[in-house]
């Protein structure tokens, strides 16, 4: 049965390389020619040519040396490839190929951008953005980051007693003396100058279709969740109010550790690379 690592061809043809392409780009994998799509050896006739042939091709068109062998079983000769995971991205005629189950994908916009910056040892937020220092980012945001690392006891307050600059390169975000994105998001005033869409809407649905009202959340990463749950509390909760003796007392549909956690989700794992937002 082919599977992500394996691939059968009843006869070689040049567009095959990217399923090669694709074995180097992912983990790496085997392509037999001389079996048919259920994995029986049905022979090619021209073995011997391939056998010597391939390796040559293979490199000329992509630059990686696969181990190509000859098999036999009876009258029968097959040729199996065995491809290596390639440290380095593989293009075939300028196109990049990864395996996704059984087929092979190309890669095209976000996904191949993402998978080259992997190869390379990068994140999407470790890109550094260019003319923006430690002074151009919001003083607010470094404050209540500060008072938060500090109310968790994640970090000691010694740790937190040094500059912007120096707390920001002891989170890793700077690279080459530049600010990443993740510097950006988290602490500009208005990151949405560095990255597309990077706020929060909030939404109130009548039903699955019919939204009434919206709001929309601006700032840094590290003030977005209070003003979030905030707004979602002041105008978009309703509290039934009731009496403990003398007590007022306000019950809301969803408890603030709950919402704070699921707002935290949202906005830690939204990914900022598409500036695409989906109410959820």
């Amino acid at each position: 049965m082919e599977k992500q690592n394996l691939e059968w061809k009843r006869q070689w043809k040049d567009d095959f390389m990217k399923s090669i392409c694709g074995f180097a780009n992912t983990s790496g994998g085997v392509l037999e020619i001389g079996r048919d799509d259920n994995g029986r050896i049905v022979g090619v006739d021209n073995a011997l040519e391939l056998l010597e042939e391939l390796p040559n091709r293979i490199r000329q068109a992509m630059g990686i040396v696969p181990f190509v062998e000859l098999r036999s079983e009876g009258s029968r000769q097959y040729i199996v490839i065995t491809v290596d995971a390639s440290s380095s991205a593989v293009s075939f005629r300028g196109k990049y190929y990864l395996r996704s189950g059984s087929t092979t994908q190309e890669l095209n916009g976000i996904e191949l951008q993402n998978f080259i910056m992997r190869k390379q040892g990068k994140t999407w937020d470790g890109i550094t953005v260019p003319n923006v220092k430690s002074l151009d980012l919001d003083m607010t945001s470094f404050r209540k980051f500060r008072e938060k690392a500090l109310a968790s006891e994640r970090l000691k307050k010694a740790d937190l007693e040094i500059n912007d600059e120096s707390l920001l390169d002891s989170l890793m975000l700077v690279e080459d003396g530049q600010l990443t994105r993740a510097a950006v998001l988290l602490f500009h005033e208005n990151p949405e100058r560095f990255v597309f869409g990077a706020f929060v809407k909030v939404g109130y649905f009548e039903n699955d279709a019919d939204l009434l009202y919206a709001d929309e959340i601006h700032g840094s990463l590290i003030t977005m969740p209070d003003k979030v749950i905030e707004t979602i509390y002041l105008k978009y909760f309703k509290g039934l109010i009731s009496y403990e003796g003398i007590q007022r007392v306000e019950t809301y549909p969803v408890p603030r550790p709950a919402l704070r956690e699921a707002i935290l989700n949202a906005i830690v794992h939204r990914d900022y690379t598409t500036g695409i937002h989906r109410f959820r």
